[in-house]
C-alpha cells in the first residue's frame, strides 16, 4: 500500500472559482509529497517555473486531455511492434523520468526539482513507470501517479519506434481489471500524437465531477506485479 505522507500545508483553494478561460489556476507552494497529493486530489497539476528559484506553476486545464481505457486505439502496425517489446513496470523509474527530462528534446520541462519529487513519490509508492524493453535494453516508457482509479500520466518518451506507444498500451493492459471501466488516464493536454491513440478531451468541470468517484475505486494490481511479456 502506498504510503501517505504528512500533509501540505498548502491550499489549492475552490475549483469552482478557478478562472474558466486559463488553464494555470496557481503559483507558489512546493513540491513536497503531501502538496503533490493533494494537488492531484482537487485536479491540479503542477509544471516548473520559468526560472531557477521561481515557484511551481500549477495547472487545471479548461480542456483536460484523457484516455478512457476502452477508447485506446491500437492500430495492425502497432499490435505488430508490441510483439518485440517486454513490459516492465517500476523496474527502471529514475531512468525513465531522466529519458524523459532528456534537454535535447524539444519542450523538456523536468528539472532536477521535478525528477526528485517524483522519485520521492515514487518511493512512498505513488509514482509508478510502465517500461518498453527489447534485449535488454529499455527503449520506451512513461511514468504517472497513481491514485486509486486515476492514473495522472506525466510524461513519456521513446528510444525505438512505437516503444512510447507500447508502453502506453501496456498502462492500459494493467489498468483492464474488472473495474476498468471505473479507470481513466488523465495526459493533461492533447497532442496530435496523443490523439492518435484515442485521447480525447472533456471539460474542467467534467473532469473535476468524476475525480472523486475516481479517486475512490481501488488501484488496479497490476501495477505491483512484475516484468510481463
Amino acid at each position: 500500500m502506498p504510503i501517505e505522507p504528512p500533509p501540505t500545508r498548502w491550499v489549492f483553494g475552490d475549483p469552482a472559482r478557478f478562472d474558466p478561460t486559463d488553464d494555470l489556476v496557481g503559483i507558489g507552494a512546493d513540491f513536497e509529497p503531501g502538496t503533490l497529493l493533494a494537488a492531484y486530489r482537487h485536479g491540479v497539476f503542477p509544471m516548473p517555473g520559468d526560472g531557477a528559484g521561481d515557484p511551481p506553476y500549477w495547472f487545471c486545464p479548461v480542456e483536460r486531455g484523457v484516455l478512457p481505457l476502452d477508447r485506446l486505439v491500437v492500430s495492425r502496425s502497432l499490435r505488430r511492434a508490441m510483439r518485440g517489446f517486454e513490459i516492465r513496470v517500476d523496474t527502471a523509474v529514475a531512468e525513465v523520468i531522466d529519458a524523459c527530462a532528456d534537454p535535447t528534446r524539444p519542450s523538456g520541462w523536468i528539472n532536477r526539482e521535478i525528477r526528485d519529487a517524483y522519485l520521492r513519490l515514487h518511493e512512498l509508492g505513488w509514482v509508478h513507470s510502465v517500461e518498453a524493453w527489447r534485449d535488454g535494453q529499455l527503449e520506451g516508457g512513461l511514468y504517472g501517479v497513481s491514485l486509486g482509479g486515476l492514473f495522472a500520466g506525466e510524461s513519456m518518451f521513446h528510444r525505438a519506434r512505437d516503444a512510447s506507444k507500447v508502453a502506453l498500451v501496456g498502462l492500459v493492459d494493467l489498468l483492464s481489471d474488472d473495474r476498468a471501466g471505473e479507470r481513466l488516464v488523465d495526459t493533461q493536454w492533447v497532442t496530435p500524437h496523443l490523439s492518435t491513440l484515442g485521447v480525447t478531451t472533456i471539460s474542467r468541470s467534467d473532469y473535476l465531477r468524476r475525480l472523486p468517484n475516481l479517486l475512490g475505486v481501488p488501484e488496479a494490481p497490476g501495477l505491483a506485479r512484475g516484468p510481463s511479456t
